[in-house]
């Protein structure tokens, strides 16, 4: 006979958790990780695609993406696997990835570039997608450990959740307000994934003491190792890292005194440092061209200008202009430094410039005083939308004195969507409006630069017109009818709607 048995088989152990203070640690960091990558990220590709809404908004994509893939496929694996086995090498791994991360970008970018859509997302796909997967997949994980007792299932779900939020927010500010403006995005990089790694030797060294697995392995260890080599010899198109570009002045090999600022993937600025009279590019000379014909020739005006650059047209102003005052809001600190270092600055009483966003610099002029003021912001080859709308030109006309003009510099191509919206909007504030571009692109057969110029005063087409011709500019000036039918149906931008990147072409 056979006989039977009560007894019942074993059923497999649970994973002892770890110490609280190792799974808070763990958790705030891997967390945290994902979010620098996320910010620096952005900066990390705009020098090959720019920055615009579209880069942005592939970069979160992405990274929310790879959270979302991470945490779901972690907490699968936990469920199947001892996730002693895992969190070690996953954070190794995340880590080292995070160093590689840098010399891919920078040698996928050498040779995509361009601010088309699949440049963009694969670049933004590049920056984030595999390491932050790896160390979203860490904090499921975790938590698989901690729940030891089916009763305090909420309360250690719901404080690893809140400690891996936190970590998020603090890598959030502290790499926006801190470390972005004090170390270059590789530094922050390289930190940032040697920190984690660092922490993944050490939770595996515990691990292996404690249950005698969970060591990452030294293949890991070596990619990290491997992968800071390659970004200090990954090429890099900046010579100077800013708050808001990649910057680098080059020397126009056809004249010795002329210098080119660059900033991302746009030649921003040319500064003769021997005359500042002579304007290199043509939109710079077609505004010059409004100035001409604002006052008589010699008198002294008093401008403000959005967006600094090099400071090409207030060096203009005050060589042909003597006594004029200007006024430069510049956004970006660092591009003032390297102006003052690189590209002979002198600021004065009459030439001032006051680093802040040009729409909180408009909000704090002084009403009527401007005879002139000059609109050259750009995030890439957009106005920031801030400046862009019907609020922000209502803020201009308050600067303006009665007869003052306001000039704008714009990019679009065909079908020129963002310049007839910007005309639109320009004409529901100011009743004289005028565009100044090549025949081509009034005719919507090509894009550019274009100039719009806008007054409380009737503005001089002939007059302006012979200014532009004494610029060495085949331009026109569309005003009246022809500027009706230029604009059409376009839309007024407004605060509350103002899609300055959707319209812009290669995404409008």
């Amino acid at each position: 006979m056979t006989s039977t048995s009560d007894e019942v088989p074993d059923a497999p152990q649970a994973s002892p958790p770890l110490p609280g203070w190792v799974a808070a640690t763990v958790t705030f960091l891997s967390s945290g990780a994902v979010l620098v990558m996320e910010i620096v990220g952005l900066r990390l590709i705009a020098p090959y695609v720019g920055v615009t809404l579209q880069t942005s908004t592939a970069v979160i994509g992405f990274a929310l993406a790879a959270i979302a893939l991470g945490a779901w496929t972690g907490g699968a694996v936990a469920d199947r696997v001892d996730p002693r086995r895992l969190i070690a090498p996953l954070m190794v791994a995340g880590g080292a990835l995070v160093i590689a991360v840098l010399p891919l970008v920078r040698f996928t970018g050498s040779l995509v570039s361009g601010a088309d859509a699949g440049a963009v997302l694969l670049l933004a796909a590049v920056a984030v997608v595999v390491p932050a997967a790896l160390l979203s997949a860490v904090p499921p994980m975790v938590v698989k450990l901690q729940l030891s007792n089916l009763d305090e299932t909420g309360a250690v779900v719901g404080r690893l959740s809140g400690i891996g939020t936190l970590g998020a927010i603090a890598a959030t500010f502290v790499t926006g307000f801190l470390l972005i403006a004090v170390l270059p995005s590789s530094v922050i990089l390289v930190g940032t994934g040697v920190v984690t790694v660092a922490v993944g030797v050490a939770l595996g060294v515990m691990l292996q003491r404690v249950s005698g697995h969970g060591r990452a392995p030294a293949a890991l260890v070596v990619l990290a190792v491997a992968g800071s080599l390659l970004a200090a010899l990954a090429p890099t198109p900046c010579e100077e890292e800013t708050a808001y570009h990649c910057a680098r002045v080059e020397a126009d090999p056809e004249r010795d005194s002329g210098r080119v600022l660059r900033l991302d993937t746009l030649r921003h600025s040319y500064v003769d440092l021997a005359d500042p009279t002579h304007l290199e590019f043509e939109y710079v000379r077609a505004i010059a061209a409004v100035s001409d014909v604002l006052r008589p020739e010699g008198e002294p005006l008093s401008a403000l200008h959005l967006g600094g650059g090099g400071l090409t047209l207030p060096r203009y102003l005050a060589e042909v202009r003597p006594g004029t005052r200007s006024r430069v809001i510049e956004v970006d600190p660092g591009v003032v430094r390297i102006d003052r270092e690189q590209l002979g600055l002198e600021t004065s009483d009459r030439l001032q410039v006051t680093v802040a966003d040009g729409r909180v610099g408009l909000g704090e002029e002084p009403a009527g005083e401007r005879d002139l003021v000059v609109g050259d912001a750009f995030g890439g080859l957009a106005v920031p939308w801030q400046l862009t709308t019907r609020e922000a030109v209502e803020l201009v006309d308050r600067a303006l004195a009665d007869d003052g003009v306001y000039a704008i510099n714009l990019i679009d191509h065909p079908p020129l969507g963002f310049v007839r919206a910007e005309l639109a909007t320009l004409r529901a504030v100011f009743p004289h409006v005028a565009l100044l571009a090549r025949i081509p692109v009034l005719a919507g057969e090509d894009g550019g630069n274009l100039v719009a110029v806008a007054s409380r005063s009737p503005i001089p087409a002939d007059a302006l017109a012979e200014r532009l011709t004494d610029h060495d500019l085949i331009w026109r000036v569309a005003q009246g009818t022809d500027l009706d039918r230029f604009i059409g149906d376009a839309d007024v931008l407004t605060d509350d709607h103002a899609p300055v990147d959707q319209l812009l072409t290669p995404y409008g």
